[in-house]
């Protein structure tokens, strides 16, 4: 048996994935959550074989469970579905120690034929967006993703100073440079874009 977690916030998403994964004879579903701290405990709890996660949840987005995951419970393998078909998901995705990432529209054979490979060792990516990944680079760095975010989130530069322990000069210098590199005019405008891109 493929034992297995579900983490997904949209309560009638997360139980049809939960119906349609029961249908499969070597699956059994340990834990569902509807954030990603509940997930982990479910992790730590059950050890699963494989973790299904959304990217966008409370608490902890799929991305970082997959971190964490990948650090202190490296016999579970982690599987994205996702609605975001954006490269910049992906390549952080595949650095954080996912093996499989596939898109919420995919027909639900294609998923439990990708838990069974990813379960063997393989991994399995969506062959349209692995294209893509390696041919948009994200231009910005850990510490630019950092400021952004928070100016994104309505942190004045201040408040990002003093969350990141820089000075609020710094801060002005990060913000000049990303809007920049990202060529539009304001914070605003580069954090949508760079969510847009899938890189915050």
């Amino acid at each position: 048996m493929i034992r297995i977690v579900l983490a997904e916030d949209q309560a009638m998403v997360r139980g049809a994935l939960v119906a349609l994964l029961k249908l499969e004879p070597d699956f059994e579903i340990v834990g569902d959550a509807a954030d990603g701290e509940l997930a982990w405990d479910l992790i730590q709890q059950h050890q699963p074989d494989v973790l299904v996660s959304d990217i966008e949840m409370p608490k902890l987005t799929g991305l970082e469970l997959a971190q964490r995951v990948k650090n202190e419970a490296a016999n579970t393998r982690v599987v994205i579905v996702t609605t975001f078909a954006r490269a910049g998901y992906l390549r952080r995705a595949l650095d954080a120690g996912v093996r499989g990432y596939l898109l919420k529209d995919a027909p639900s054979a294609q998923l439990a034929d990708a838990l069974r490979q990813v379960h063997r060792g393989n991994r399995v990516i969506d062959p349209q967006l692995a294209l893509a990944a390696w041919t948009a680079a994200d231009p910005l760095s850990d510490r630019e993703r950092q400021v952004l975010r928070l100016a994104g989130e309505g942190s004045s530069s201040a408040e990002i100073g003093a969350q990141l322990c820089i000075s609020q000069g710094t801060v002005r210098n990060y913000l000049s440079v990303i809007i920049s590199k990202l060529g539009v005019s304001n914070r605003i405008e580069a954090y949508r874009f760079a969510r847009q891109q899938g890189w915050l």
